[in-house]
Formats: C-alpha cells, structure tokens, sequence
C-alpha cells in the first residue's frame, strides 16, 4: 500500500471513530466561517472608496489614501493616546485583581461562605453593561452615593462624570466591579487542579502559608496566567466603544475618545465607511503585533505559548 492510500485510510478510520465529536463540530465552524471569516473580505473597503450604490467590490481603489489621512489627522495621537492610556490602566489593575480573588478565595476553608463569595463576585458579570453605566452616571452625581462616601475623605461634591481626572478611575473601577470575579473563574478552576502532596511537602520543610502560596500555588498556575496575559495583550487597543459612549460627554471627551468611539462616529454617525474600515483595521493590526510579540517574548523566557 502506498504512503497515500494510508493516509486516506487512517484518515477514514478518524472519521469513523470521531463522527460523533465530529459532527459536534460543524455549528462551532459555521459559526466562525459565516461570522468571522467571510466579513473579512469587508476590510478592502479600506483601500477603496466606497459607495453603496457600487458595492465593495466595485468602489474605485485609493491605496493607504485613508490611512494617512487618519495617520495626519489632529485627533490621532490624542485618540491613540486614550486609547493606550485606559487600556494599559485596565490591564495593570483588571488583570491582577481576578488572580488574587482566586487565591483569597481558594484559602477559604468554610465551602459555603466560599461559594456565597464567589456567586457575589460572578453576579455582577451578568448585568446589562447599560444597567451597570446607569448606575454609574447616577452614583457620580452631585448627590449620589460614591460622591458622597467619597466628601469623607475630603473629596469636592461633583458630578464627577463632568471632570476628566475622574473618568479613568470611574472607567477602570466599574470594569473591575463587572469583571472581575467573573474572570476569576479560570484561574480557581487551575487552582483546583493543583497537587495537595505540593502543600504536603511543602509544609514538612518548613514553608508558612505565605510562602506555600508564592512557591506553590502561584508556581503552579503560572502557565494559566501567562496564557491569559498574552490574549489580554492581543486586545490591548481593544476598548469596547459602548461603555466609553455611555459615560463620556462633551466635558470629558479629550481624555475618553478611544480608536472604537471615534471609528462608531466616524463610520455610522458620518457615514465615513472606507475611513472608519481604515483605523479599525490598523488597530487590529496593532492588536496582532502586540499578539505575536507577546508570545514569541512568553515562549523564550517561560516556554509557555499560545503554539
């Protein structure tokens, strides 16, 4: 039998055997051709001018044209700016945060506070991301219930929505309050799966808890954590424009017009289609840099990789 015709074979026999897990398959690949791959083609609309009335294929070409026009636009460095700004301040202080919940929590011995903690922590996650801005606007009012917590600490009472200091904190804070027992998940489901003998051994030469916490537990889920932090930095240009767009008014817009709210602007508000299709293929492209540079780094200093 030819090396061919035994690939085809053991090629047959996987299908046979996997047809079950196969067929699981198919709506999970539909979903990404018909959703993720096949709008691609829309990013020509980039290099084009593009008219509805000619569809993306037949929009005359205009090459890098919008691209530099974004590139010598005045609000470009301010944009990119905010953009690195809130999302470097969300990933210094969001992505901690959930892994040291998960420790804390994991160190609970009482398996029902545990839980109550953990339901308290998730529950925020599943509110409406319009529910959580709403109470934020009205908990930074003048007379609302942070702003006055807050006069205790010698705070002035203000709209604090109204001040460009106050939107980063606000911004970064609410994501923290949302997200943050919700990404915790992963990192107790990896804390579950640590070696008991570890903490055994541990203990017998003589570690406190303390320290079996930073030789042991940490150690041993530093492959998650890694992992987790190379796709936090694929998206780090990524700040979602509908929470910026729910909190920010004219007052605060120099420090929270990111790359998403300008592109909602300029794409549906302006009917700038080539334009906006330009700046947020650049961001992805950034996005992608950021990706393949964070884990070449990850896979040379921890040998732990995305592939």
């Amino acid at each position: 039998m030819t090396q061919k015709k035994k690939r085809f074979e053991t090629l047959r026999k996987d299908i046979r055997v996997n047809k079950a897990l196969l067929i699981m398959l198919i709506p999970v690949l539909a979903y990404y051709i018909i959703f993720h791959y096949v709008p691609l083609y829309g990013a020509l609309m980039a290099f084009k001018d593009y008219s509805p009335m000619l569809g993306v294929m037949n929009s005359p070409w205009v090459g890098f044209k919008h691209f530099i026009n974004f590139f010598n636009s005045p609000s470009f460095l301010s944009i990119l700016g905010n953009t690195v700004n809130i999302s470097m301040w969300s990933l210094l202080i969001g992505f901690p945060t959930p892994i040291i919940l998960a420790l804390l929590i994991n160190e609970l011995k009482n398996q029902k506070f545990s839980k109550l903690v953990q339901n308290c922590t998730y529950l925020p996650h599943f509110i409406s991301l319009m529910v959580v801005c709403g109470l934020v606007v009205d908990f930074t009012r003048e007379d609302g219930i942070i702003t006055y917590l807050l006069s205790f600490f010698g705070f002035e009472r203000v709209t604090m929505l109204n001040y460009p200091q106050y939107f980063l904190p606000i911004y970064v804070g609410s994501n923290l309050w949302k997200e943050m027992g919700w990404n915790s998940i992963i990192y107790i489901a990896a804390l579950s799966g640590v070696d008991q003998q570890l903490y055994e051994a541990a203990e017998i030469d003589g570690a406190n808890r303390w320290q079996q916490t930073i030789h042991v537990t940490l150690v041993s889920i530093v492959p998650t954590i890694v992992t987790m932090l190379i796709l936090k930095l694929g998206q780090v240009l990524n700040v979602g424009f509908e929470k910026i767009i729910l909190l920010y008014n004219n007052a605060t817009m120099e420090v929270a017009d990111v790359i998403s709210s300008y592109v909602y602007r300029r794409g549906i508000l302006d009917q700038s289609w080539s334009f906006s299709t330009a700046v947020n293929l650049f961001n992805s492209v950034v996005n992608l840099i950021f990706l393949l540079t964070a884990n070449k780094i990850s896979a040379k200093l921890t040998e732990t990789s995305l592939w």
